[in-house]
């Protein structure tokens, strides 16, 4: 096993370099599976995520006045520098007037034509690759959508109620935006991932060595614990810990329907280079 993806399970999982090397080739290499394994024979909880993407940009969401509709995006460069430059911002702004305004989530279909000539003039003057990466639209209906966008631009949400008001919204989308939660409600979650859990939780429980009867119920509870903590209705409100989300939203008389939550650079995978290696690299070439 390479040195770097020892040391990135490490990093990920905080255990022994001995530990993560067995896991690593039991795996076959494979960081997921090896992590996979790992939960299930040593009791960890959770691994942190792969390291910090190089992925830059900013995300953006506009709500319409009544709230019947609002839309996110994404746009990406390749520096934080060129994230804050007026120029790209500017560009941002065209970008969103046209995804809100024509409703359109097909980012080809919305660069099409002019927009795409003004984002390779902006590579041009700007020397950093830039795109459009995607969009996405709630229509509310009858309902009401709110937006949050987080102070740096690098986290926006979109949260759809069935009724009430944009500030019961607005709060609830700063909630997903703080918590990250997977979805709406437990009944959402999909089985793939309850069962994955559960798989996990089983092997951590027989090597408690209790009964079969005790390690059914310490299954349970901890897979409702897990349905608990990544579903939005069910975690405590962030701005007051003493009421569910469900429950704050209930109590306005309304429901939440659905979510959108845009993180810059999330699922971006990134080559890692060695800056010495690439420099020797380039001498030698």
């Amino acid at each position: 096993m390479s040195a770097a993806l020892v040391k990135e399970l490490r990093e990920r999982t905080g255990l022994g370099l001995l530990e993560c090397k067995k896991a690593l080739a039991a795996a076959d290499g494979d960081i997921d599976k090896a992590i996979e394994e790992l939960r299930k024979s040593s009791g960890m909880k959770a691994a942190k995520k792969a390291g910090r993407t190089a992925a830059d940009g900013v995300v953006a969401a506009r709500v319409a006045d009544d709230g019947s509709y609002g839309v996110l995006i994404e746009v990406n460069s390749e520096t934080d520098f060129v994230a804050r430059d007026e120029n790209f911002q500017g560009f941002v702004g065209v970008v969103l007037d046209a995804a809100f305004s024509s409703r359109q989530t097909d980012v080809g279909a919305l660069m099409a034509g002019d927009l795409e000539a003004q984002r390779e003039a902006l590579v041009q003057k700007i020397g950093e690759n830039i795109g459009v990466r995607r969009i996405a639209l709630i229509d509310a209906g009858s309902g009401v959508v709110g937006a949050y966008v987080h102070g740096n631009n690098r986290i926006a949400v979109l949260v759809e109620l069935k009724a009430g008001d944009q500030d019961l919204a607005k709060d609830v989308a700063m909630h997903v935006a703080a918590v990250n939660p997977q979805v709406v409600s437990p009944d959402d979650m999909p089985e793939d991932v309850v069962n994955k859990e559960k798989e996990i939780f089983t092997a951590q429980a027989q090597e408690s060595g209790k009964p079969p009867e005790i390690i059914e119920k310490m299954i349970g509870g901890r897979i409702k614990k897990f349905l608990a903590e990544n579903s939005l209705v069910e975690q405590p409100f962030v701005k007051d810990p003493d009421v569910t989300v469900g429950k704050l939203v209930s109590g306005a008389g309304s429901e939440v329907v659905s979510f959108q939550r845009f993180e810059v650079g999330e699922g971006i995978e990134v080559e890692k280079v060695d800056f010495a290696d690439e420099v020797a690299a380039q001498l030698n070439g």
